[in-house]
């Protein structure tokens, strides 16, 4: 039963109100009720007290519609804790409003110059409101920039939240209209998601995105060949728990300028997780998403493809702190395995593959999908790691990569020459003996400690067992005539060095370098 309630309910007539409303509940005892109030405009204690004789013959009742003015009465007065009470919500209308970003769950549009509102897909969305509003407040609180809704409206047959952006601009816009900013953009964007990434969230606040990658994994298992469903769920699941922040959906429309702040937008995919979830859902993005239909970036995101790749390796090579291209693949690669497991599962729920287009798209990101994962053994990664083919060839992204990891401790110029010297030495020597005449991969760590301040580069790799330590230096003081060919890096390698180890653990050659700065 429906009853709705109009004008004011006091003193004078609340008698009468309660006897036309028992009147139309004759017959109904026990029936859920909803009392319409949107009509409503005044109610006393009086009115109150009628209410709650209904809600005694009638447990299951439930109010709708209340007013601003009549909510704070209910709520006062403790109804809205023992009655379902819904406020009466503000209509407001999207048409040819600007879009501004889309999300998994909603659409984001400007209705006026200092107002965005963010229009959910679910119609039923007054839980998901009240979530993201609990956790922007959250990462609020934690030291993230963000914009927190004042308002829930209503917005056709969905609702909305209201948020205040005065003037902003979303970073799609900034590489859309200004290109020359990209490098600004860039920075920004890696300064924020690394904030992000290092806060600590307290246990239980926010959802683990490795259940919901693990889920990802196990429809897979239906669609990929045996071997190759459970690597994908063994990988995920090895993927440690981690407490820090992730945003979930990181792209350019979800971080806005506003008056020369940076706000991140869009909060109801916050989670925490391992940071590999959240280059997974960069990747898709921008390159991921559009790969089989270029076009695709162009109506989402407002720029190209071209635009969309150069900033996300960008980005990743920021991130990383790194412009080695061997690490940027790496990691790229690493996110490329979940980035196409999001893809083909959401095409197949979606019931996309009904179409020609849907089965070439997952027919080509399965294809991706199978080569990655016949060669990645992890899906970790350290940026102090660096991972890449044992060969002559590859030194100068070894040397890259080591003067960057040095670069950020200030080393002085000799001692980096010194490492850069040994760090020579040791590669080329695994790259011409340890694998010969086949190949096999090595293993660059560099490490930093202090007190004192200590570099530690460490090689690793799976060739024949070899201990450069145990040959016998030679003898520099011989005359060339009589000093055999051979056997000075090494030996340069000790003397430069402040301390050189080696050990044979679990089939691996493990060499570690160390200099005191």
């Amino acid at each position: 039963m429906t009853i709705k309630l109009n004008g004011r309910i006091d003193s004078n007539n609340a008698a009468e109100i309660e006897n036309d409303i028992l009147a139309q509940l004759s017959g109904q005892e026990g029936a859920p009720v909803e009392i319409d109030a949107s009509g409503l405009e005044y109610i006393s204690s009086a009115g109150l007290r009628v209410l709650l004789r209904i809600r005694k013959n009638h447990p299951d009742m439930r109010i709708t519609g209340v007013n601003s003015e009549v909510w704070e009465i209910l709520d006062m007065t403790g109804f809205t804790e023992m009655i379902p009470v819904e406020k009466a919500y503000r209509v407001v209308s999207i048409e040819g409003a600007e879009e501004i970003g889309r999300g998994a769950n909603g659409t984001i549009y400007r209705i006026d110059r200092d107002n965005v509102v963010k229009v959910y897909n679910n119609a039923d969305a007054l839980a998901d409101i009240q979530h993201e509003r609990e956790v922007a407040k959250l990462a609020l609180i934690l030291g993230i920039p963000t914009a927190i809704s004042y308002d829930v409206v209503k917005v056709g047959e969905s609702y909305g939240s209201v948020f205040e952006l005065l003037n902003a601009r979303s970073f799609s816009k900034i590489l859309a209209n200004e290109p020359e900013r990209m490098d600004w953009c860039v920075k920004e964007y890696v300064e924020l998601l690394g904030k992000i990434h290092s806060t600590v969230v307290p246990e239980g606040k926010l959802p683990d995105m490795k259940d919901t990658a693990l889920a990802w994994a196990r429809f897979m298992q239906d669609h990929l060949p045996a071997e190759a469903g459970n690597k994908l769920l063994a990988l995920i699941g090895s993927i440690p728990h981690d407490d820090h922040m992730i945003h979930g959906d990181y792209h350019t429309k979800n971080v806005e300028l506003q008056n020369d702040e940076v706000l991140l937008i869009d909060m109801d995919t916050l989670a925490v997780g391992h940071p590999i979830f959240e280059l997974a859902s960069m990747f898709n993005a921008f390159i991921g998403f559009s790969e089989y239909d270029h076009e695709n970036i162009k109506r989402f995101q407002g720029f190209d493809f071209e635009t969309g790749s150069t900033f996300w390796h960008k980005t990743l090579s920021a991130y990383l702190g790194t412009r080695c291209e061997t690490k940027i693949r790496e990691v790229e690669d690493k996110a490329r395995i979940i980035g196409y497991t999001r893809l083909i599962r959401r095409t197949i729920v979606r019931g996309e593959t009904e179409t020609e287009e849907g089965r070439e798209k997952v027919k080509m990101w399965t294809e991706e999908l199978l080569g990655l994962l016949d060669k990645t053994d992890t899906l970790l990664f350290s940026r102090n790691e660096l991972e890449l083919e044992a060969a002559t060839g590859n030194l100068d992204e070894v040397q890259l990569f080591v003067d960057e990891r040095l670069a950020e401790v200030d080393c002085p110029p000799k001692a980096q020459m010194q490492i850069g010297v040994a760090v020579e030495e040791i590669f080329v020597n695994i790259a011409s003996y340890a694998y010969a005449p086949d190949k096999g991969k090595a293993t660059v760590r560099v490490e930093v400690t202090e007190d004192p301040v200590t570099v530690t580069v460490t090689f690793v790799d799976h060739g024949v067992p070899y201990d450069p330590l145990a040959k016998e230096d030679p003898d520099v003081t011989l005359p060339a005539e009589k000093r055999e060919i051979g056997g000075l890096g090494i030996f340069m390698t000790k003397q430069i060095m402040d301390d050189v180890a080696y050990e044979y653990r679990d089939g691996q050659n493990i060499l570690t370098l160390k200099k005191n700065l």
